[in-house]
């Protein structure tokens, strides 16, 4: 299981898979069967291709999609699924941080009234929740005074630094954050991501870091989970994962990031593209598109298996004696 076994504020999937149906067509599983644990104060990176899973998994563990089978736990509590009523007050320490600032925040309101929605509904006052939004917007590096003015008035960093301030308003204990830089420019990206570690570190907050961009995650995380194609097939601590991986397609996605040593080497392309979840291949789902498939890997399904002290992955080829990648 990824990140270290959570206590107070832990956020533990088990088991979990989610389905989506729709008239006419076969049930897709989009997670199938993920384990996955967030520790207070800790950084998990939950990375892969874009259509893998990961932002299926970060609302089905705030509880905005309802899984076909398995658990999400909170704090040793069964996340309840949200429908029409308030989420339960024992899980408001549970929030997340969505990918787009532009989507998040409601243009009619002003900022402060957003932030301070938080407050009222933990029994604050408005008037204390106004305060308390100029002060979180001072956390997160910006001016006191924009509490009274609009979400079309600011920069996609700057709404993702309100976005972030609203969730801190909740007082968080542990935040989701799916895939919270893609939609920004890259000085925005390594800022957001900066003050995400930084609240991680200060207030011992669990951060589930969902991304496809490695370089930013191989930066801020403690522990990284790869995921294809709705399972994590490579886990452990980031450096560790980073110089040594196990899988072949974390070796490939590795292999992909730009690389400023001045080698002048390209990053190495990883052919074809992630299958329907619908149709998934048979044995390891990987193995359409890996270099080093035999033909048990399209029978076997391979299981995550651990091979080190915390490092687990699954596959029945290479994950006891792949080598260090330069």
């Amino acid at each position: 299981m990824t990140g270290s076994d959570p206590t107070s504020g832990g956020l533990r999937l088990t088991d979990l898979t989610v389905s989506y149906r729709s008239a006419g067509r076969r049930p897709v599983r989009a997670v199938a069967g993920v384990n996955l644990s967030v520790a207070p104060g800790r950084v998990v990176g939950l990375v892969g291709e874009s259509g893998c899973g990961k932002s299926t998994l970060g609302k089905a563990a705030v509880g905005l999609l309802r899984p076909a089978s398995g658990t999400v736990e909170f704090d040793g509590r069964p996340v309840t699924p949200l429908g029409r009523r308030p989420r339960p007050t024992d899980q408001r320490g549970l929030q997340m941080v969505f990918q787009d600032p532009y989507a998040s925040l409601n243009p009619r309101r002003r900022v402060g009234d957003q932030i301070a929605d938080a407050v009222v509904l933990g029994g604050g006052t408005r008037q204390g929740g106004r305060t308390r939004a100029a002060e979180l917007l001072d956390r997160v590096g910006l001016p006191t005074e924009f509490v009274d003015r609009y979400p079309h008035e600011f920069s996609g960093g700057q709404r993702q630094r309100i976005a972030i301030a609203r969730v801190l308003a909740a007082d968080p204990a542990c935040i989701v954050a799916d895939e919270p830089i893609a939609a920004l420019d890259a000085s925005a990206q390594a800022s957001i991501a900066n003050l995400l570690l930084s609240l991680a570190r200060e207030r011992e907050v669990g951060l589930l870091f969902i991304s496809h961009d490695l370089s930013i995650v191989r930066q801020i995380a403690d522990e990284v989970a790869v995921m294809y194609l709705g399972t994590v097939v490579e886990s452990g601590p980031t450096d560790q994962v980073w110089d040594d991986p196990r899988h072949p397609y974390s070796r490939a996605l590795i292999q992909a990031v730009p690389r400023a040593d001045g080698s002048g080497e390209l990053p190495v392309d990883l052919p074809g593209d992630v299958p329907d979840p619908a149709f998934p291949p048979g044995g390891c789902r990987f193995h359409p598109r890996c270099p080093v498939a035999v033909d048990a890997c399209a029978v076997d399904e391979p299981v995550l298996a651990e091979f080190l002290p915390d490092r687990r992955a699954a596959c029945g080829v290479l994950a006891p004696v792949l080598t260090k990648v330069g």
